[in-house]
């Protein structure tokens, strides 16, 4: 026999359970602010662009195959601008105490779609430090290209620069504590279900129903205790009126 569960009985459910439910969505959105806004170092980023173009000697437009040319370098670019032998030349310009590898993981490189210009960005928990190396990168870079492909097509278009107000990237705790609201709030809806499908308690005629498939014929409706104190009382009262009665 299958059985349906209701609006009614869902709406039940959860306002059975609201206080657990709250509780833990409230858990999860505090220790996701607790952790984005003290434990998890704030990282900043810092990005300079170079532009790839062929050097023209005089003021001739470009021609669309040689357009075409550069963008098919960038692909090119961004795996030297990331290999050891330009990341190792930075290293040693600004003596930094970090591997190949480690500087590796804190360099993006990109460029927009038909796009000649080629974004390098770099992320540190020093901004200034995030910028210079953005920009010793950048330099580096167009300063061995022609070594390495014997070819002089790199500047650079804009240095990296440090605001005044600079702001993180990451973490970001209004968006890590609007996440954690929502996966607080299912995991909390979830247990609040779990746990009424695991109550195998009596406590209504449809239980009593379900469990002997007898049907009810009758049930006693619970009294108030206060009600219940009050008709004793009233019955004390009046059981010593008769007898004070009786007794005169």
């Amino acid at each position: 026999m299958e059985e349906t569960i209701s609006l009614k009985e869902i709406l039940d459910t959860l306002k059975k359970r609201i206080s657990l439910i709250i509780l833990i969505t409230a858990i999860a959105t505090a220790a996701s602010g607790i952790v984005s806004y003290f434990f998890i170092t704030p990282i900043y980023q810092a990005s300079t662009q170079i532009l790839v173009n062929q050097t023209k000697d005089d003021q001739a437009a470009f021609q669309y195959n040689e357009i075409q040319t550069n963008l098919q370098l960038i692909n090119t670019y961004n795996v030297i601008i990331k290999s050891p032998r330009i990341l190792e030349l930075v290293i040693e310009e600004l003596g930094l105490n970090e591997t190949v590898d480690e500087l590796n993981e804190k360099i993006t490189v990109g460029s927009e779609k038909d796009s000649q210009v080629v974004n390098i960005s770099v992320q540190d928990p020093d901004p200034n430090h995030a910028a210079n190396i953005a920009n010793t990168i950048a330099s580096v870079f167009q300063k061995e290209i022609k070594n390495i492909m014997n070819v002089d097509n790199v500047n650079i278009l804009s240095k990296a620069e440090v605001k005044e107000n600079a702001s993180p990237v990451k973490p970001k705790p209004v968006l890590n504590m609007a996440i954690a609201f929502v996966v607080g709030l299912m995991a909390g809806v979830g247990l609040a279900f779990l746990l009424e499908y695991l109550d195998n308690t009596v406590k209504t005629e449809q239980d009593i129903e379900k469990l002997l498939e007898l049907p009810v014929l009758g049930a006693i409706s619970e009294m108030d205790n206060e009600m219940n104190s009050s008709t004793m009382n009233q019955a004390v009262k009046k059981s010593r009126v008769r007898g004070e009665t009786y007794g005169a």
